[in-house]
């Protein structure tokens, strides 16, 4: 049984620590397992153990740096609060930072379990504000709808063709889930 807390989340907290900070001072180029395990004082054999090599640990730290940290605003309507988280998504995953989190995420995912994980981040955050409206008695369309008429068109976008990204398409986007929510089941 792991120990929630024990020596393993004090070993991660520090090696993703280490990562961010060296991040932050050197950029990615020139980055090490060698420098990365000295700043966490662990070996770079703990590190290669746990993560394998430098693309996988820069995933795994991408994918806890896109965990939402607080559940989306009550805004009081279905609209304004798909409007909102829309527009706060498109503003964190088409920034430089968000960026390069989703790169790293993605590259160091052979298996593609990271990329799931950043997916169902978004899924849980839909599913508070679909779950806000229900109880509103707001007719809403079901998470994965959500997921496919915002958060899929708009990482397909970031990551491909960014240009004319604005709030405005993350509107029309979240308009459209509230149009999906309108249809009759198929």
């Amino acid at each position: 049984m792991v120990r929630p807390g024990g020596r393993s989340a004090r070993v991660q907290e520090s090696v993703h620590t280490a990562v961010r900070e060296l991040l932050a001072e050197q950029g990615r180029e020139g980055l090490t397992v060698p420098q990365v395990a000295h700043r966490a004082g662990v070996t770079p054999s703990t590190i290669y153990r746990r993560w394998g090599d430098l693309e996988q640990l820069l995933s795994d730290v991408a994918v806890e740096r896109l965990r939402p940290e607080t559940p989306p605003e009550d805004r009081g309507s279905l609209a304004a609060d798909l409007e909102s988280w829309a527009e706060q998504f498109l503003d964190e995953m088409s920034s430089t930072a968000g960026r390069a989190y989703i790169r790293d995420a993605l590259l160091g995912d052979p298996d593609g379990s990271n990329a799931g994980q950043c997916s169902a981040y978004a899924a849980e955050q839909l599913d508070v504000v679909l779950a806000r409206a229900s109880v509103r008695g707001e007719p809403t369309p079901g998470v994965e709808r959500a997921v496919d008429e915002i958060v899929a068109p708009l990482m397909y976008r970031i990551l491909f063709r960014p240009d004319g990204l604005d709030a405005a398409y993350a509107r029309r986007l979240a308009h459209r889930a509230l149009a999906a929510a309108e249809e009759p089941p198929a």
